[in-house]
């Protein structure tokens, strides 16, 4: 039976939300996903924008990508990149790493737009301590198709014959589909698990409606077909299952409860290192 998930909604302030639907009750983690947010939509007034202050990660990789707006990209490892849409910022976090994402200086002075997905990949067991790296692929390196209404994307690993160049550690489906209306396209079923992300508007699958921003879960081996009742955007995502059960806590992913708690001694030691020009940060969590 096909699983539809209605994710947690998170407000950052200024009327910017973001909606969790991994992990949840009903999937913990959906191939090697293990984080499914949908960031926005928001519009931000001249002199808003996106803050996340410097925050921590170990045994991850974070996975951005964006319909609209830009974000600023800057770690420990000394990076700054600016991410707009269609590219593709893919930090491995390792053994650990921290970052910052804010609204650049231009389009915060202007007023700007977000909307986007960030995603998490949990690491291989064998990767989980691998030194953190940071990769941005601009929107014109990524394999795309266009046809028939249909504009899919391969953000990261493999699907409909085409290979994204982003390196990732385990068998990966990431794909951006953008549909015109009375579009449809048969989700890929080369992956043992799959998920499929709503972002905006009304769509069904295999008949039935999809209700938008929800996460919906089809059956293993099916190849469903997705149709576009109105302008579309959506996510494709999932994989190789996990090697085993993962711990997750603030934003530490691990499979010993004892590296976690390791990487919060560490984050409040300040050893993660320092981002060069951003010297605020997110405490600890005190839970």
């Amino acid at each position: 039976m096909t699983t539809i998930i209605e994710p947690r909604v998170h407000d950052l302030g200024d009327g910017f939300l973001v909606r969790r639907a991994v992990p949840s009750i009903q999937a913990r983690s959906v191939g090697p996903f293990v984080f499914v947010d949908h960031m926005g939509p928001v519009v931000f007034e001249g002199g808003r924008g996106l803050d996340v202050r410097p925050h921590p990660h170990i045994g991850l990789a974070t996975v951005t990508f964006l319909w609209s707006g830009a974000i600023n990209h800057r770690d420990t490892l000394g990076s700054e990149q600016v991410i707009r849409p269609g590219d593709v910022n893919w930090m491995t976090a390792g053994r650990g790493i921290a970052h910052s994402e804010r609204t650049p200086a231009p389009e915060r002075a202007a007023g700007s737009q977000a909307h986007g997905m960030q995603t998490w990949v949990a690491l291989p067991k064998a990767h989980e301590e691998t030194d953190p790296a940071f990769f941005h692929h601009p929107a014109a390196t990524l394999p795309q198709q266009q046809r028939d209404g249909v504009w899919l994307r391969v953000i990261a690993g493999r699907s409909y014959g085409e290979e994204s160049p982003v390196k990732v550690f385990a068998d990966t489906l990431n794909v951006a589909l953008d549909l015109a209306p009375d579009a449809e396209v048969a989700l890929d079923d080369g992956h043992v698990e799959r998920a499929l992300y709503i972002l905006e508007g009304e769509a069904q699958l295999d008949g039935v409606d999809i209700p938008a921003r929800h996460l919906v879960i089809p059956d293993r081996g099916t190849r469903p077909k997705l149709r576009a009742k109105t302008p579309l955007k959506a996510m494709l995502l999932g994989g190789e299952p996990l090697d085993g059960h993962r711990h997750l806590w603030w934003n530490f992913v691990s499979s010993s409860k004892e590296r976690i708690e390791q990487a919060k001694q560490d984050w409040l030691d300040g050893r993660f290192g320092r981002i060069v020009g951003d010297d605020e940060f997110i405490p600890l969590p005190q839970r």
